[in-house]
C-alpha cells in the first residue's frame, strides 16, 4: 500500500559542501521528495519534536554524527527513545568508521550506517546509490 503522504527527508549535516553533494546526488537518483536541511542538532531536534512535524506524515532522517553542538548519537538516542519518532528510519551518514561507534549506532536503533568516502567521486556514487535505495524503501506513517 503506497504512503498517503510523501516521505519528508530530514538531513542533519553541518558541512554545506557535503549537504549540497548529498542533495544533488539524491536528486540524480530520481528522488524528488522534500529535503529539509539542518546544520545543527539543536535546530533538527526542535523541528522534529514540533507537534506539527511529528504528526505531519512519514519522515526519513539522514544524520551526520559530527555536529558542532551535539553528537549525532545523542540525536539518534532522542529520536529512538520517543514513541512517535522511533519509527522513522535513520540513515547515519558520517566520516566516522570506528567499529565501536558503528555498533553503538545500531544498538541505538539506526537503520543504515554509511561511512562517507573521502574521495569526491566515490562519495557522489555512494549517495546516488543511497538515492536509489530511498526511492524504493517503505517508511511507516506515525501512529
Amino acid at each position: 500500500m503506497p504512503n498517503a503522504k510523501p516521505v519528508t527527508i530530514i538531513m542533519v549535516e553541518d558541512d554545506e559542501g557535503h549537504a549540497r553533494l548529498i542533495e544533488k546526488n539524491i536528486r540524480r537518483a530520481g528522488v524528488c521528495n522534500e529535503i529539509r536541511h539542518f546544520t545543527s542538532g539543536t535546530a533538527a531536534i526542535e523541528h522534529l519534536f514540533d507537534p506539527a512535524v511529528r504528526d505531519a506524515g512519514p519522515l526519513l532522517v539522514l544524520l551526520d554524527l559530527n555536529l558542532p553542538d551535539m553528537s549525532g548519537t545523542h540525536i539518534l538516542g532522542l529520536l529512538k527513545g520517543d514513541e512517535t519518532l522511533k519509527r522513522p528510519p535513520v540513515v547515519v551518514l558520517t566520516t566516522t568508521d570506528d567499529q565501536r561507534e558503528i555498533q553503538r549506532c545500531y544498538d541505538l536503533g539506526c537503520n543504515v550506517y554509511i561511512t562517507k568516502p573521502v574521495e569526491y567521486e566515490t562519495f557522489a556514487q555512494a549517495i546516488r546509490q543511497l538515492g536509489l535505495f530511498l526511492s524504493v524503501m517503505q517508511v511507516p506513517e506515525a501512529l
